[in-house]
């Protein structure tokens, strides 16, 4: 294993991590909704009446922040190494283990772990071990 030094951003991910969890603390105290991507986009999927609004705006916000960055630095470049066949079956793949699971990465590994929610600690560990093993296979066992 080697380490890329040119785009090794200790602080930068460090940083991105302190907003993350204190965006997730916030949106609990002033909403006392957990900031599970999954939930918030089901929620619109099944619109209740006075619900929508804070969605729309949280999607929207994922949506711009990254807009706005550009605006002042440059992202970095995104490189996509699979076809669409198969980003579109690994879509499907990620929203029917969120619905099995109750919940995403960003639900369980971020909100529901800050909550202490053993639930949460079973889900997270439930997927860094698929993706360990997953990464494993099609490096070491597949190519």
């Amino acid at each position: 294993m080697t380490v890329d030094w040119a785009n090794f951003t200790p602080w930068t991910s460090l940083g991105g991590g302190l907003l993350i969890g204190l965006a997730a603390a916030m949106f609990i105290v002033l909403n006392g909704r957990i900031a599970g991507i999954s939930g918030i986009i089901g929620g619109l999927l099944r619109p209740a009446k006075g619900d929508v609004l804070w969605r729309v705006a949280f999607v929207a916000g994922l949506v711009l922040a990254p807009l706005l960055y550009q605006s002042a630095f440059t992202l970095p470049a995104v490189e996509v190494n699979a076809s669409v066949a198969a980003l579109i079956v690994a879509g499907l793949l990620v929203g029917i283990g969120t619905r099995y699971g109750s919940g995403c990465t960003s639900g369980h590994g971020v909100c529901g772990l800050g909550r202490r929610s053993p639930r949460s600690l079973v889900a997270t560990l439930a997927f860094m071990a698929s993706g360990f093993l997953t990464v494993f296979v099609v490096r070491h066992l597949i190519s």
